[in-house]
């Protein structure tokens, strides 16, 4: 009999059942389970017994018996009502009034896990919660079940004993028999441990679900100093991860969230709008830093995270779900709480995998990196060749207004430069892209203004090359354009200068070549100028920024968040380093008016040019004409020929009204009008003179500010930049300028460098 007790306890507790303190020892034995020593926690609030005031005998007997009460002792731990031990309602036993102190507190003692299994028995056959929920109530019912097997065991001793009672020996023989209520309370006392720990747990699981769940029993096994408490927590995780480990293998193995109770640390952003690649890979999933459990690590869920993301990317925006599909059926395996080397290896196993598939895809299948360096070519002023060619093809063309201007001239000549340039070499596909258009019009505005080029990128590359870069990449662009527009004006002024040196020029030096001088001056410092500004940002700034693009976007453990950083800080760089950020000083506003200084002395010096044509022109008539008279034995030139010379030379095709007009956004003063005759002559040169002296004065104050703010920037590519432009200390930087007195000192400055240029 003795074996036979001895399996049906082992039965009861058997694996899934509550951890069993001690053997089995015999059945008269004073203690049949060994009780923890652990602190018992504290009992719930809600449990309520009802205890009488004082006991009442009748004949002399208590009623009812011990062994009456052993009988319905079992219905009772079972949260069943019986003769004497009544459940007045879901929360609180009645014990009979007729019982004296001490069996009244064995009764109450084992009235507390009758009252909390009905509390949990009501818990797990409740349906809410989500996929953890259902776990956690699936557990705690197995953990009921082996409760129940406890108390039939002790039902089996009850009856057994109750069918040996001798009615002659004292309370009935029920201590020879070794079953008493104080016994009973030894027995139950583990269980009642378990039962209490699991109410406690229910207790503070309402309103938390999925990660939060887990966390809030993953604490209990690793805060607890009870090893009770530890064991049972574990046995109760090892159920209730199974729907968290599930989720997880279909994230980081199919790229897919079967999540449908929002448990998982990985969510689907209900507001996301599908607006292109960028906008999938950014906002179409996100990290819930509160539903990720405290049995993994805030890196390992940033991991988990950019796996399943990077599949779903590769399955939907990559169009590669062949290989999503393949690879899940060779990677996937089944994961599960404990084993946490397999675990670390499988996600170490997959984030390779996957992001070396992703980079692959953006490198071959999209040609990402040809991509890149097209739009770094056009965009960027890379191709000199090419935008060489478009300069000069467009220019006549863009010096008309704006709304004169037609997008199929402008497709033409993009692809006559191409065509005439190395870009015809260039991948058809990248030339597809490549396309001029418009900006806004607005009045006023010339071809030069609105002219952009545009580089379209498709999905799924838009992931990288966003509408913010794509934004940056048209900034810097238009910025390049201008600086250039300039260096191809000034360029073809400079060699129509050097071409008529040795002629026309030459021929007016009398009159002219003091103005020559300072306008060639003029001219070599403003070359000089945008020569080192080019140099700057093509060389320093934009091949620097390449270079460390590449070596990011090399690196052997990149991912696609890795190549969007690395990006967008290359563009960053860019605009920050080339004088286009948007930082305290405002670098591009100073930059254009310098642009708009240096065309309009660029008009300014054509006007002389222009000016000394008609000059050369006049005087070789002159000349013409004197020879004529001389041979034919009259005067050589009267004061009436004079006159007559010069009010036909000035209103001759060689020197137009407009030559020499002042530039829409020139701060030098107008022209005057001319006048007939020779003071009409002398006029427009003194005009001509002032407006070159005052350009060149203002362009000096300018870049002296520019190089005084460039002097004080963190950068020390920037400070070089300063340091080139004003290698020979022509200029004299100035920090800013503050009012009035910092304009005349800026100016005064300006001109003492003008004199020590003349002097050199």
């Amino acid at each position: 009999m003795e074996d036979e007790d001895a399996s049906v306890y082992t039965e009861a507790f058997a694996r899934n059942g509550l951890p069993r303190g001690g053997a089995a020892q015999a059945r008269d034995s004073p203690r049949l389970f060994a009780v923890s020593d652990a602190p018992v926690p504290a009992r719930p609030k809600a449990h309520a017994v009802q205890m009488p005031a004082a006991p009442v005998e009748l004949d002399g007997a208590l009623l009812p018996t011990e062994s009456a009460l052993l009988r319905d002792l079992p219905f009772t731990l079972q949260g069943l009502s019986s003769t004497n031990l009544a459940f007045s309602d879901k929360n609180s036993l009645k014990l009979p009034p007729t019982l004296p102190v001490p069996i009244l507190s064995l009764l109450h003692t084992l009235a507390e896990p009758s009252l909390l299994y009905r509390s949990l028995s009501e818990f797990v056959e409740s349906s809410e919660g989500g996929l953890v929920g259902q776990s956690l109530r699936a557990a705690i019912g197995l953990e009921l079940r082996s409760y129940l097997g406890l108390v039939a065991t002790l039902e089996g001793h009850i009856r057994r004993a109750l069918s040996q009672l001798d009615e002659n020996a004292p309370n009935g023989g029920l201590g020879k028999a070794g079953v008493t209520l104080k016994r009973c309370v030894i027995w139950t006392r583990e269980a009642t441990l378990g039962l209490r720990l699991m109410s406690l747990i229910v207790d503070s699981s309402r309103g938390k679900k999925g990660g939060e769940l887990i966390s809030l029993i993953h604490n209990f096994s690793s805060s607890h100093g009870d090893p009770f408490v530890h064991t049972f927590a574990e046995r109760l995780l090892t159920h209730i991860t199974r729907p968290f480990y599930s989720m997880l293998r279909a994230w980081i193995y199919d790229g897919e969230l079967e999540d449908p109770y929002l448990e998982f640390f990985v969510q689907e952003n209900q507001e996301h709008e599908d607006s292109g690649a960028t906008s999938v890979w950014e906002h179409k999933y996100r990290l819930s830093h509160a539903m990720i459990p405290s049995i993994v690590t805030e890196e390992f869920a940033n991991k988990v995270f950019l796996i399943g993301k990077s599949l779903n990317f590769i399955r939907y925006g990559c169009a590669d779900s062949a290989w999503v599909e393949s690879y899940s059926k060779d990677a996937s395996r089944e994961l599960t709480y404990g084993d946490t080397a397999l675990l670390s290896s499988s996600i170490d196993e997959a984030y390779n995998t996957v992001m070396q598939r992703l980079i692959s895809l953006m490198e071959n299948k999209f040609a990402l990196f040809s991509h890149l360096q097209a739009l770094k070519k056009y965009l960027l002023l890379g191709q000199g060749d090419f935008i060489a060619l478009l300069m000069e093809s467009l220019a006549s063309n863009l010096d008309r207004p704006a709304n004169s201007q037609y997008r199929h001239t402008l497709t033409a000549q993009l692809e006559h430069a191409i065509r005439n340039s190395n870009a015809q070499y260039d991948n058809a596909d990248v030339l597809r892209r490549l396309d001029a258009r418009m900006l806004e019009l607005s009045h006023g505005e010339i071809g030069w203004d609105v002219f952009t080029l545009e580089y379209r990128v498709d999905s799924p590359l838009d992931v990288i090359v966003t509408p913010w870069a794509s934004k940056q990449y048209l900034k810097v662009f238009n910025f390049l354009w201008r600086v250039k527009r300039v260096e191809f004006a000034l360029s073809t002024t400079w060699r129509r200068l050097q071409t008529g040196a040795r002629g026309v020029l030459a021929a007016v030096s009398d009159k002219l070549g003091g103005d020559w001088k300072a306008a060639r001056g003029g001219m070599a410092e403003m070359i000089h100028f945008v020569d080192q500004l080019q140099y700057y940002i093509l060389f320093e700034v934009i091949e620097a920024g390449w270079e460390g693009l590449q070596k990011a976007i090399r690196k052997p453990d990149a991912t696609l968040d890795t190549l969007i950083s690395a990006h967008a800080a290359y563009l960053r760089s860019i605009t920050r380093k080339g004088l286009l950020g948007g930082g305290a000083i405002d670098f591009t506003a100073q930059l254009h008016e310098l642009l708009k200084i240096m065309l309009a002395y660029k008009d300014a010096v054509d006007g002389l040019y222009s000016y000394s044509v008609a000059e050369f022109t006049r005087r070789q008539d002159v000349a013409a004409k004197i020879d004529t008279r001389t041979k034919a034995g009259k005067w050589g030139l009267t004061e009436a020929d004079e006159d007559e010379n010069v009010t036909a030379t000035l209103a001759s095709p060689l020197f137009p009204p407009g030559a020499g007009r002042r530039h829409l956004d020139s701060p030098a003063p107008p022209l005057l009008p001319i006048p007939g005759g020779v003071e009409g002559e002398k006029n427009m040169l003194e005009q001509l003179r002032l407006r070159m002296a005052a350009l060149g004065v203002e362009f000096k104050s300018k870049v002296a500010v520019l190089l005084g703010d460039l002097a004080y920037q963190p950068d020390v590519d920037m400070r070089f930049l300063g340091v080139v432009m004003n290698f020979n200390e022509v200029y004299a930087p100035v920090k800013r300028r503050r009012g009035g007195a910092a304009a005349a000192a800026a100016a005064g400055t300006a001109r003492k460098g003008d004199e020590r240029g003349k002097e050199g």
